[in-house]
């Protein structure tokens, strides 16, 4: 479980050429605001079905439906001007699975990274649930064995570290995994009735994923500016899908 790997032709140990002046950046984290919206397994069914129907596949999951509308309901509630604007989302992807051999699931190490997608508003708005979920579909699918060590690669030659304030407010960034057992941790008190995540880590434009108490259902934490996280309680097309 926690035998090191890394990848081919990689020299270890790596060396990061940081100083602590390089990593911290001084950002000053604005007011933020945090809200759990919860999606049954019937309606996040209803957004997969959906999406696969509007482009012809069977291939769009569940999380990529769900994540599509979450992501297109609060582009569209900021009431973006200028429908060229770029927007962002960040996906974590696991390599896991992914590599070949693929690594142990127990296996202790960070085997993940970030994939970003961009678009513009417009696009993001007009093209519907189906397109947005495509895109995701499609990079997701990117992350072959090759692709994933070529970034591990890269990566060593030039390190990069996050900083706070990578994300403008422009950018959404998932985190977590409705496939993580939280449910299944009993200290002695029984079943946890929730599980949320705390303060820590927090960003405009954080999503954070566990699964719901019911079978099949996600709860998806979403951390936004006051004003932008009104917006998206207050949208009848987002909330259609969530059940309070």
């Amino acid at each position: 479980m926690v035998k090191r790997w890394f990848p081919d032709e990689v020299d270890v140990p790596i060396r990061i050429p940081f100083c602590a002046d390089e990593i911290n950046n001084n950002f000053v984290l604005p007011k933020l605001e945090e809200m759990v919206f919860h999606f049954t397994k019937e309606k996040i069914a209803a957004l997969k079905a959906k999406a696969n129907a509007e482009m012809s596949t069977t291939t769009i999951s569940s999380l990529q439906a769900l994540l599509a509308h979450l992501w297109r309901s609060v582009i569209r509630c900021q009431n973006i001007n200028d429908s060229n604007q770029v927007v962002k989302y960040v996906l974590l992807v696991s390599a896991r699975p992914r590599l070949r051999p693929p690594l142990p699931e127990g296996y202790f190490g960070n085997t993940i990274h970030a994939e970003m997608l961009c678009s513009t508003a417009g696009e993001l708005v007009e093209k519907g649930l189906g397109w947005v979920a495509w895109q995701m579909n499609k990079a997701i699918a990117s992350q072959t064995n090759e692709a994933v060590r070529d970034f591990y690669q890269n990566w060593v030659k030039n390190p990069k570290i996050l900083k706070w304030g990578v994300l403008t407010n422009d950018g959404l960034a998932t985190s977590s995994s409705p496939r993580f057992n939280v449910y299944g941790n009993d200290f002695g008190w029984g079943k946890p009735v929730a599980v949320r995540s705390g303060g820590g880590n927090k960003s405009d434009g954080k999503i954070t994923l566990f699964p719901g108490a019911e079978e099949g259902s996600i709860d998806i934490e979403v951390c936004l500016l006051p004003e932008k996280l009104v917006a998206l309680r207050d949208d009848e097309e987002f909330m259609e899908a969530v059940t309070m």
